[in-house]
């Protein structure tokens, strides 16, 4: 089993080659990274604006530009969209401009915090044409060949790029997958999944316990079978070493996130929630290195298995291949 990243500067894994869009240590010792956001429709936009842009904030960076979009046929995206903007107008003093490449020569990274998934891989492209390096809020992108064709382009322009729940960087989530537990023989993570008649179902909310699981198991999953039901997903994932992982996603009933390991030794269960100063520590090491807290490879396959839960549905809760599912969606580009 191939572990999955986790957030600690000394280890951090870079995506790819990143030399033409990672300043120096030297250079970056003491600089305060000007944020650029695209899309303004996603309460993480005013939330990550609220702890960059305080006077009391310590980390090197500040929001400066924005492009505001939202979707139309997403109800909560166009409506939420302008009190949001207008937070971070008036409150966290950010500029608003027209188009993205009209903000790109105004900042130094960019986060697309779009809600939907299905225009970030357009959002993402012209800053990384541009050499920003880019992070994109969850989902990364509606579909696995999205996904890959967004990494394929930050290869082909050498610039960083990632994606990540802030999930990943909650404390519960790091103490279940780094705690001794004698071996991990099955893990379950479980969380809200609420479904959006755009994306795959575990997508647009599921994406929150699948990348805690795969922060606990790491990547190796081999194929993905799924029970679903209105309320309920039960999605199973078997990895190459014998281990099983488990996501639950919750739609009627209580909604909260947890994860339980089962060990060889012992068997731990944590509570998960948001994380967002966590995943601001891991960006703010992000923009100063270049190196991406969690690689292509994590995402890719994070992403597989969601599609293949869809495809196991659509089979009745057959087994789906997720090398089988990266392969298809490659040949789809």
């Amino acid at each position: 089993m191939k572990f999955a990243t986790l957030f600690v500067p000394a280890v951090l894994a870079c995506a790819f080659g990143l030399a033409a869009a990672t300043p120096s240590s030297a250079q970056d010792a003491g600089k305060i990274f000007k944020v650029g956001m695209v899309g303004i429709d996603t309460s993480h936009a005013k939330a990550f604006a609220s702890i960059l842009n305080t006077e009391e904030n310590k980390m090197p960076a500040r929001v400066v530009g924005a492009v505001a979009q939202n979707s139309p046929d997403i109800p909560s995206s166009v409506e939420r969209m302008p009190g949001f903007v207008e937070e971070l107008k008036t409150k966290w003093g950010v500029a608003f401009y027209d188009s993205i490449e009209a903000m790109l020569p105004n900042v130094d990274v960019v986060m697309i915090e779009s809600v939907d998934g299905r225009p970030h891989l357009a959002q993402a492209r012209p800053a990384i044409e541009a050499g920003k390096p880019v992070f994109i809020d969850k989902p990364m992108a509606a579909s696995l060949r999205d996904v890959i064709a967004i990494f394929d382009l930050a290869e082909k322009h050498h610039v960083p790029v990632w994606s990540s729940s802030n999930l990943r960087f909650h404390a519960g989530v790091v103490k279940a997958a780094t705690t001794d537990v004698g071996g991990i023989t099955m893990a379950l993570s479980f969380g809200p999944a609420s479904l959006e008649e755009h994306h795959p179902d575990l997508m647009w909310y599921g994406i929150h316990p699948v990348e805690a699981l795969f922060t606990v198991m790491g990547t190796g999953c081999k194929t993905v079978s799924r029970v679903h039901e209105p309320g309920t997903d039960l999605v199973t994932g078997h990895w190459e070493d014998g281990k099983i992982g488990a996501v639950l996603g919750i739609r009627e009933g209580k909604g909260a996130y947890g994860v339980k390991v089962f060990g060889k030794k012992q068997i731990i269960e944590e509570s998960a929630g948001g994380a967002y100063p966590e995943l601001m520590a891991a960006m703010m090491e992000y923009f100063k290195t270049g190196k991406p807290p969690v690689d292509a490879a994590t995402t890719i396959e994070i992403f597989a298995f969601m599609e293949a839960a869809d495809e196991s549905k659509r089979r009745g809760g057959a087994p789906v291949s997720i090398a089988e599912t990266i392969e298809k969606a490659r040949a789809a580009r």
